[in-house]
């Protein structure tokens, strides 16, 4: 086990360059499995999760090689269509590769996905839109088997817009027969950039952005070479991390229209933000200001910054709201802020937290990925030290995040 500790009180103040994309590099990790060939990759952060990827990868035979930001899959003698169940289980986004499999191999064995235990997250929706593929799956002690003789193009409605059955069906259906349209589906960035990239293959895929996407399914896919977008989780954790101490920031390599609801609600807190073509320079107040929030599906308010945000309104001026529409699990960390001195109320999915002067440090553990990072800033301003035990949660989808911190100003030391 490893873990942060943290010495508060310093204000943050200069550049960071914002690492790519987890969500959507796992995805398009996963579509390399397609070409049956070479795929080069930019921009990959260098985190747990898509180090767990790739180990997934190679134990389905692709070879991979690493260097930096950028790795190369070579899926050319790839036989097997069974995920490890180990391998699994450690991130429930590996549920994403069965898509991929599925789309080259008309097979695929999985068990059911593991991760941050931050609400029920069934995969229902992934296997309705395999099943309206032509896809047959059975289910046997635990594990799921999904065959077919062909994937047939069709029509599916998602009974919710879930970001990863968005993903599962564009990867299995890309090389399928006829035409596949999905509607209220996903509209996030990462949707976005799988639909680039599966294009830049030869795929032939629309709408992504929008409630609805049009697959034209084709009969092989090429080799490709593609950059991955910028992470704007990253993006909002490090302009939060500044506002909670007072600082200035000019972060680089960002796209402002995909952080626009997080810049929106820093500057209802006081913040004042000028925004470039890839970058955002903020400008945080001596004391922020109270505001409401309700996380919502793409382009609302993404529920990734829920607890990010959460601890920069425990030091803000008044009573701020926050109600969570996605994950009923996402409140694990105001506990741990409690232990900071904080003062949040939880009823169901309604936050209510009432500003106090300073937090204090203490000896906190991580619940998961987004919560630990919001304790990780709560460190940051608060008196004296703190320890943020079970990073390995933060490790998931934060490259370096203590050094980039430290970088700004912050007194981060991590432990083993």
């Amino acid at each position: 086990m490893s873990s942060y500790i943290i010495e508060g009180g310093n204000r943050l103040e200069g550049e960071a360059f914002v690492s790519g994309s987890k969500n959507a590099s796992l995805p398009i990790m996963a579509a390399a499995i397609l070409n049956g060939g070479t795929t080069t990759l930019y921009n990959v952060p260098k985190i747990h999760d898509t180090k767990m990827t790739m180990e997934i990868l190679k134990s389905l035979g692709c070879k991979i090689k690493e260097s930096n930001s950028k790795i190369v899959i070579d899926s050319s003698e790839m036989k097997i269509t069974e995920i490890p169940d180990s391998l699994m289980r450690e991130m429930r986004s590996s549920v994403i590769l069965a898509g991929a499999i599925l789309g080259r191999f008309k097979e695929v064995t999985f068990s059911h996905p593991g991760g941050c235990d931050i609400g029920a997250r069934p995969i229902d929706l992934h296997l309705e839109g395999f099943k309206k593929l032509g896809i047959n799956i059975a289910e046997d002690s635990g594990f799921i088997r999904c065959s077919c003789d062909r994937i047939k193009g069709a029509k599916i409605q998602l009974d919710f817009p879930s970001v990863g059955a968005t993903e599962n069906i564009m990867l299995a259906s890309v090389l399928g027969e006829g035409k596949t349209v999905i509607k209220n589906v996903a509209r996030e960035p990462e949707i976005i950039d799988l639909q680039n990239m599966l294009n830049s293959m030869g795929a032939k895929i629309t709408g992504a952005g929008s409630n609805c996407i049009k697959i034209m399914g084709v009969k092989e896919l090429k080799d490709t070479k593609y950059t991955i977008i910028c992470d704007r989780i990253e993006a909002g954790t490090l302009l939060c991390a500044t506002a909670i101490t007072g600082g200035i920031i000019q972060l680089k390599n960002v796209i402002p229209d995909y952080v626009d609801p997080i810049l929106h609600k820093l500057e209802e807190c006081g913040c004042k933000i000028d925004v470039k073509k890839d970058s955002v320079c903020l400008k945080a107040p001596k004391k922020l200001l109270n505001t409401t929030i309700k996380t919502m599906p793409y382009p609302g308010f993404p529920t990734d910054m829920q607890s990010v945000f959460g601890s920069i309104l425990t030091v803000s001026k008044g009573t701020s709201v926050i109600i969570e529409n996605i994950f009923e699990n996402r409140y694990k960390y105001t506990n741990e802020l409690a232990r900071m001195g904080a003062k949040i109320t939880v009823e169901g999915k309604v936050a209510i937290i009432e500003g106090v002067t300073r937090l204090s440090g203490a000896t906190v553990n991580s619940p998961d990925l987004r919560g630990g990072a919001s304790l990780v800033i709560a460190g940051l301003i608060a008196k004296g030290e703190t320890t943020v035990n079970n990073i390995e949660h933060i490790l998931r989808g934060y490259e370096g995040l203590d050094k980039k911190l430290n970088k700004l100003g912050a007194n981060i030391k991590q432990i083993k």
